[in-house]
């Protein structure tokens, strides 16, 4: 268990960390942040003409997209991090480029086979775009391959935890790499020599592959050429080799790729392998559905899912020493150009890596473990009904646990009196705690309900699995709205109490995924308030039924008011600008791409709001230009925690509003997604998260302030005390040791 004594925390962080925890009487002034060191500038004259659409105020979606990514990889340096969580960052920078590549880059591609020139807010055309990510992607890809070879391997031999390079194998570990490659690889592992009988294979997104240059003839008396060995996707891709093979004090693994290269020659008898050469395709793995061409959504999805493995292609990774005439042949096979090859360093998966890092019991090179707070008006043994009805509860993830969600659900499967539970699922697991209490409710004769989003990006398997096990369990299982991801975050239950219904619910701005909920930061809003928990209801009748779009009391919901209530409440702080008032808003979110709300915000600063942006992810809005934005402050947070809350403050002329939302701003979530954005009605719930916001606002030790040039600076504490946001909120909500 971590140590949380305040002695162990700095000063700076304890005082901050006071007023925040629910049951603190300590209060401390608000931060006037526009006063610090990385605050905004005096109000420049504003420029009534200025053309709020010109696309030199705005930053391009996937460029900045990239840019997210490379502060994930900046991680893999930072010394305050564990040496395997670091590690850790510099895979999650692969698989999260592999999401890139997979989607914005074959989009694009896809909009340029299509002939389709149109550009977006920023202005350039999508062939622009791909040489700037070719560019920048070619750039950090050699740059990560260098970081962990000449950083992060050394760094772990250092702690006695090897890689084994083939040339380093002793006699004895290449023994047990032959018996391995005998007895493991060579039953399964299939090589597919090209002739004109064999012509090249369709390869796997994302599969290890290995181009062979074989010289001699086969027992047909063919003449030796290429050949391609598909490393079989059942085998891991590190093997951990025996203890008693390692050096005293050692933990060693072996790639496979270097046990296929190292026993290549005996998959192709009485021939000579000239070179052996990994090598992986990244294709397109974007699913589309034509609304007007399908009439079932899960066969037409469970279709589309074999489609993806075999999409067309968008990036060639060989490795560094493979010859330019085979790189230049497998280019030619999948159609791409020279700009989509990628020389690496290394293992072409990396992120297959992470493997090992989950099994290895090496406790000091990771995060110390923590155990997630509870409210203390959560009191063990009474019902949650209860203290709900009682008040509304507020979690925040991680730092206080998901668990009362879960149990929620649980005590309604069981309780007699709960008589109908609507849910809505984007992204869980078949097997979750949420799922096996919609099954048992369902199996226990209550109405249960579930909106499941078969969409949610390559969740769409376990979607569709989840699927039929809850209809097998007889709950009522809807698909949502054809045109519109389901991507809000609602729970409703009916309870009869003394001849009464009362209604409950939950609101998230995350998903219903235990596991994520250890991993994101989120909100949790547990209420039983009578006009939210109708609202509640009402967006589950319009998703389940059909109909013109109901009344909706306090929330905003897209694709109907949300849009329009986010750009009205931006325009309220400007009018108190112009008043002569403080005028204030923040908006944490992943992502900032839609232009309305762009411009909205600029006309705020215009005006003199204050605006303080924590922005995760994509940002389109460029900060810093007078008379537009120079009243507007981005950061971006990345630290052990993946932010993830959707949570927006308003002064509003000194009656604070505070939402959460299940919805980005960004143009799909607007206008082509079901989300609810809902008001934190307990003054001291939304004081306490205007609290958190503001913690967030002076963190110099994970925070990244976006450039009006659109780089990015990193935060340093320089002669202050050093403040992590995530450290902070984690010593005032988790369970103290």
């Amino acid at each position: 268990m971590e140590d949380r004594s305040p002695e162990n925390v700095p000063a700076v962080m304890q005082q901050l960390s006071g007023p925040i925890g629910e049951e603190s009487g300590v209060d401390i002034p608000t931060p006037r942040l526009n006063q610090t060191r990385a605050g905004i500038k005096p109000k420049a004259k504003p420029q009534a003409d200025a053309d709020l659409s010109d696309p030199s105020l705005y930053f391009n979606r996937e460029l900045s997209h990239l840019q997210f990514n490379i502060r994930v990889l900046e991680q893999a340096l930072d010394e305050s991090h564990p040496l395997l969580n670091r590690l850790m960052f510099l895979l999650i920078f692969s698989s999260n480029l592999d999401e890139f590549f997979e989607i914005r880059v074959a989009g694009l591609k896809h909009q340029l086979a299509l002939g389709d020139a149109s550009t977006g807010a920023d202005g350039r055309s999508p062939r622009a775009v791909l040489s700037e990510i070719s560019t920048i992607a070619h750039e950090q890809i050699e740059r990560q391959y260098q970081i962990l070879n000449e950083v992060l391997l050394p760094a772990l031999l250092e702690k006695k935890l090897r890689f084994r390079r083939r040339s380093d194998w002793t006699k004895a570990q290449r023994a047990w790499v032959r018996d391995y490659f005998e007895g493991e690889i060579m039953p399964v592992i299939s090589p597919i020599g090209l002739d004109p009988s064999h012509p090249f294979p369709r390869l796997v997104n994302k599969s290890l592959n290995f181009i062979v240059k074989l010289e001699g003839k086969d027992a047909f008396g063919r003449e030796g050429g290429l050949a391609i060995l598909p490393a079989p996707r059942s085998l891991p891709r590190v093997i951990k080799m025996p203890p008693e093979l390692c050096d005293e004090g050692f933990k060693e693994a072996v790639f496979l790729s270097s046990m296929i290269h190292a026993h290549a020659e005996e998959l192709f008898p009485g021939m000579t392998v000239r070179g052996c050469y990994q090598f992986r395709l990244t294709r397109n793995a974007d699913m589309s559905v034509d609304p007007e061409e399908v009439s079932d959504l899960a066969s037409a999805l469970r279709g589309e899912l074999l489609a993806r493995r075999y999409g067309s292609g968008v990036r060639l990774e060989v490795v560094d020493t493979c010859p330019e005439e085979l790189a230049t042949f497998l280019l030619k096979q999948f159609e791409l150009e020279e700009e989509d090859l990628y020389r690496v360093n290394g293992p072409v998966n990396l992120t297959r890596m992470m493997s090992l890092i989950g099994d290895v019991d090496l406790p000091d090179m990771f995060y110390r473990p923590f155990t997630p707070g509870f409210p203390k008006n959560l009191g063990k043994g009474s019902s949650l009904f209860d203290t709900i009805a009682a008040g509304d509860v507020l979690l925040h993830h991680p730092f206080q646990s998901f668990a009362p969600v879960e149990d929620l659900l649980s005590e309604a499967a069981r309780d007699p009196g709960v008589l109908a539970i609507k849910q809505t699922l984007y992204r869980t697991g078949a097997d979750s705690p949420i799922v096996n209490s919609l099954v048992e409710a369902a199996r226990g004769g209550k109405e249960v309900t579930v909106v499941i989003e078969l969409r949610a990006r390559f969740d769409e398997a376990d979607n569709l699995s989840l699927a039929s096990r809850l209809q097998e369990a007889g709950a009522i299982v809807i698909y949502g709205v054809m045109a519109y991801k389901t991507h809000a975050k609602m729970m409703h239950i009916v309870r009869r109490e003394k001849d009464k219904l009362r209604h409950y619910a939950h609101l998230g701005t995350g998903n219903y995924h235990s596991k994520t909920a250890r991993l994101y930061t989120d909100y949790s809003l547990l209420t039983a308030n009578p006009t939210l928990c109708e609202d509640v209801h009402q967006v589950f009748q319009q998703l389940s039924g059909m109909g013109r779009a109901r009344r909706i009391e306090t929330l905003l919901h897209a694709p109907f008011t949300l849009h329009e209530g986010l750009v009205a409440m931006i325009e309220r702080e400007a009018v108190e600008a112009r008043k002569g008032k403080r005028a204030h808003l923040i908006v944490k979110c992943n992502s900032l791409t839609e232009p309305k709300l762009i411009q909205a915000l600029y006309r705020a600063s215009q005006a003199g709001v204050e605006c303080d942006l924590i922005i995760r992810g994509q940002c389109c809005l460029r900060p810093g230009v007078p008379g537009v934005s120079e009243n507007i402050r981005v950061r971006s947070i990345v630290g052990r925690f993946l932010e993830h809350t959707r949570v927006f403050y308003f002064h509003n002329g000194g009656k604070p509003e505070v939402w959460a939302s299940s919805a980005d701003f960004m143009t799909r979530n607007m206008f082509h997604r079901v989300e609810t954005c809902f008001p934190l009605l307990d003054k001291k719930l939304a004081a306490r998260v205007r609290k958190d916001l503001e913690t967030y606002l002076v963190d110099n030790c994970q925070s990244w302030l976006l450039q009006p040039d659109g780089s990015y600076l990193k935060q340093q504490p320089g002669d202050a005390a050093p403040i992590s946001a995530q450290e902070t909120l984690l010593y005032a909500y988790a369970a103290k040791a």
